[in-house]
């Protein structure tokens, strides 16, 4: 019972300082700091700087501001007009017409980015007008790229997979290998399920797109190809073991520098945006990571994480159990904090359990993400859905609604993943060695 009474000890004082206005990793280290206080012998300040410095030095990160800077760079470029212009020849003759272009916009954008909110932003500044130019029914605008935007969280470079990996000390690379066919396949769900809706519902009546000759589509396509080139080089860099996470995103700066260059997109103003907004960003994620640090390390002062593996070890729970545990935990907790925040708070508690329960690491990355994604598009404060309110204007409920059917398939992905454990683990598991780091 002790420990039931540290956690809410713990989460009393986290959501006081959350709900005062708090940044997250400062109210992470002020929970962290009373509990080095109240339940240690050791000088909290001292702690504090060596955890802090230690957690924000790690060569790992690097990788991090890096990527960011890439998907800023490209965030900044005309690429949603050119990915729009380059995909909705291919899509139109689909069951579901141009609303694919949602799903395979994000898809791509997702593959260099790893911001499920920059690539909302991205595809949705484009795709919205030109959908609802068509007649598109709203509710499957809206719903199909809230939902496709999440990919951006599994869809290497994934921002939320290298946080866990350097929180659990796994390697960036396996874990972005491992997101690629399980991103590919909830990707095909949303395209499926598009198909289905356009052929029983009623309200599904588009303007036909003209005709286009096969030329004349790949015509249109070269808008694509440095994208898609830029994307091989991230990925291909990583999976033939070329580059470390590290090495494959400062090829993709430098890649998306020289296509922002290309397209008459890059100037000083638009140079010295990205690196601000990626510096943003990466600092409030490093200050969570720090934060989140120094409270792991006061968790393993007083053996909270130990005791509660232990506990709901006594529980007997099987696999299965364990994990759908942790499915409805992390659908709560998305509720309340975005995805980042999620892993790192709970790794400390989570990762003795799994560990125990002899669940691969890698594959557990793939899990937990598909579920922070389900928490980027559900009340009260679901990220996507205000990015969404920001952009269309809608009310939150018409916008939360018109989301459920892509939750409802991303529960299915968490089922499909526990039955299917080689769709996270074989391409990782196949993959070339490379330099470590």
């Amino acid at each position: 019972m002790e420990e039931i009474q540290l956690t809410i000890l713990f989460l009393f004082v986290l959501f006081l300082l959350l709900g005062s206005g708090v940044w997250v990793g400062l109210a992470l280290m002020g929970v962290a700091y009373v509990g080095m206080e109240l339940f240690t012998t050791r000088p909290p300040g001292d702690a504090m700087l060596t955890t802090i410095w230690s957690a924000s030095s790690s060569w790992t990160l690097t990788a991090l501001p890096l990527f960011i800077w890439m998907g800023e760079i490209l965030y900044r470029t005309r690429l949603s007009e050119d990915m729009f212009r380059g995909l909705s020849p291919w899509m139109a003759r689909l069951p579901g017409g141009l609303v694919h272009t949602n799903i395979v916009g994000c898809t791509i954008f997702a593959a260099v980015s790893g911001s499920s909110a920059a690539t909302l932003t991205t595809v949705g500044k484009m795709a919205i007008p030109e959908l609802r130019k068509r007649e598109y029914p709203e509710h499957m605008v809206i719903g199909t790229l809230a939902g496709a935007a999440t990919l951006g969280l599994m869809i290497p470079p994934s921002l939320t997979l290298i946080v866990y990996g350097v929180t659990i000390n796994e390697s960036i690379t396996k874990l972005f290998i491992a997101g690629i066919l399980p991103g590919l396949f909830l990707a095909s769900m949303f395209m499926g399920y598009v198909a289905i809706y356009s052929k029983l519902a009623s309200d599904f009546t588009p303007q036909q797109e003209p005709h286009m000759s096969f030329a004349e589509k790949v015509q249109n396509s070269r808008f694509l190809i440095p994208v898609l080139l830029l994307i091989a080089l991230v990925i291909g860099s990583m999976y033939l073991g070329f580059a470390t996470a590290t090495e494959a995103a400062a090829f993709g700066v430098l890649g998306s520098l020289v296509l922002a260059a290309g397209q008459g997109s890059l100037t000083w103003h638009t140079f010295t945006e990205s690196l601000m907004g990626a510096t943003r960003t990466s600092a409030m994620i490093a200050l969570i990571l720090a934060g989140a640090a120094f409270l792991s390390l006061t968790m393993g002062f007083t053996g909270l994480p130990r005791g509660l593996a232990d506990l709901i070890g006594s529980l007997e729970l099987s696999r299965f159990e364990l994990l759908m545990v942790l499915l409805v935990f992390y659908i709560i907790l998305g509720c309340f904090l975005d995805g980042i925040s999620s892993v790192v708070l709970t790794m400390a508690v989570v990762e003795p359990m799994i560990r125990q329960a002899g669940i691969d690491l890698i594959w557990f990355g793939i899990f937990i993400v598909v579920v922070v994604e389900m928490a980027q598009i559900t009340p009260p404060i679901g990220f996507n859905l205000f990015v969404l309110q920001g952009m269309t204007h809608h009310e939150m409920n018409f916008i939360a609604k018109a989301a459920i059917p892509m939750f409802l398939i991303m529960v299915v992905m968490v089922f499909v993943l526990i039955l299917f454990p080689d769709l996270a683990t074989w391409l990782p598991e196949n993959m070339r060695q490379g330099p470590v780091g």
